[in-house]
């Protein structure tokens, strides 16, 4: 390694601090320069007006608001090692032309996801469109559709990331078309861990709220909500009220803002409401803790 990075290790201190202030200025943060150099110490060897800035003037031209430059170089330092002409503009065309990814979206996209700027954009996207296509028949709109909601589905893994989630919603009993459906509307589900998410957030909507599975295609919401800080408390304080109606409990009262949920469903005050999911967060944490 010391080979390999020798020339950075080998930067007299006044072209170093020249590199360093220019990262500050564009909005990186002190203390992450530390991590950003370990991460990538060829760093020290760009100039900082034949590669740093013309980087910088890469990403603004996409749309990056200035705020959000030094976060993007915080997340994928490595950026700055790729040729802006023969391959960053060519990696936002494919993008642009040949994903579907409209113009206007472009700048939402890399931010949510700056490392789709330095993957091999064809390979990611070839196989996951094929994957989707061929496995849900899922339409290419709604696989553009996903990309831009969750551009981090380019670099999740087939066979333990997508086809796992996918084979779970199956084994609930959910339909192609209703699996493209809810992934289209919430495609962080893909990030979302099955045991420790996906799988509870399920069992509590069918053995506690007395929902079916179909639920899920009207409001998909439910699966990104939080089963601890959202999801049992508004129940949980609904019913303590005797004001959970009968029958399916509505999802549609996990949705709103506590401020809404306590005026439309609860009818009563923010404060007893967060007091009361308080008291029953500490008992779930006694209860975790008395089980191991």
């Amino acid at each position: 390694m010391y080979e390999r990075h020798m020339p950075s290790l080998q930067i007299n201190k006044s072209s170093a601090q020249e590199r360093l202030e220019f990262l500050l200025s564009v909005g990186v943060k002190h203390k992450d320069i530390r991590k950003i150099i370990l991460r990538q110490p060829q760093l020290l060897e760009y100039t900082v007006e034949n590669n740093l800035k013309s980087h910088v003037t890469f990403l603004t031209s996409l749309g990056i608001p200035d705020s959000r430059i030094g976060q993007i170089i915080t997340a994928t330092p490595s950026l700055f090692s790729y040729s802006v002409e023969n391959s960053l503009k060519p990696t936002v065309t494919y993008l642009l032309e040949e994903v579907g990814i409209e113009k206007n979206d472009l700048a939402k996209v890399v931010q949510l996801s700056p490392q789709i700027l330095v993957q091999r954009i064809n390979t990611s996207w070839t196989a996951r469109f094929n994957f989707l296509t061929r496995e849900l028949n899922a339409p290419r709109d709604s696989i553009v559709k996903m990309v831009r909601k969750h551009p981090q589905l380019l670099h999740y893994s087939i066979e333990d990331g997508l086809l796992p989630r996918i084979n779970f919603f199956r084994s609930i009993g959910m339909r192609n078309s209703e699996i493209v459906k809810v992934l289209t509307s919430i495609t962080q589900v893909f990030s979302l861990s099955l045991e420790g998410n996906l799988k509870p957030k399920y069992s509590y909507l069918v053995n506690e709220l007395g929902n079916e599975v179909r639920s899920l295609t009207k409001y998909p919401m439910y699966l990104s909500l939080s089963l601890d800080q959202r999801i049992r408390p508004r129940h949980m304080f609904l019913v303590s009220l005797k004001r959970a109606p009968k029958g399916p409990f509505p999802l549609s009262s996990l949705v709103p803002t506590d401020e809404s949920f306590c005026q439309q469903w609860a009818r009563t005050s923010v404060d007893k409401y967060l007091d009361f999911r308080r008291r029953l967060l500490l008992k779930e944490l006694a209860r975790k803790y008395e089980r191991r």
